[in-house]
């Protein structure tokens, strides 16, 4: 009789240790999840800030090319003289300035 308790309870033992084993793994895997699933929350927040970063960029890309403009027509001598009669009513030596006014109402 003997016999048959004490092959019982090294069954019983493989049993408890199954069940510390799984525990454990369950723990690791829970962890393992939550891990991934942070990590994939800052690759989404990450994604963001580079997007945003990638609009603020193509922005001052745009205001670059814009000034870049602006500075190749202030070395052109026809744009600066346009800009001198329009905004400074400054005419060439010779030439009559013509007024128009219209009648007030």
């Amino acid at each position: 009789m003997q016999r048959t308790s004490a092959s019982a309870k090294p069954y019983s033992g493989t049993r408890r240790r199954l069940k510390v084993w799984f525990v454990l793994v369950a723990l690791f895997m829970g962890w393992a999840l939550l891990t991934i699933v942070d990590l994939i929350e800052q690759q989404g927040r990450t994604e963001q800030r580079v997007v945003a970063a990638e609009q603020e960029l193509d922005g001052y890309e745009a205001d670059r090319r814009e000034l870049q403009k602006k500075i190749e027509l202030l070395n052109d001598p026809e744009y600066i003289q346009e800009v001198a009669r329009k905004e400074y009513g400054m005419i060439i030596p010779g030439e009559q300035p013509i007024q128009v006014t219209r009648p007030e109402e």
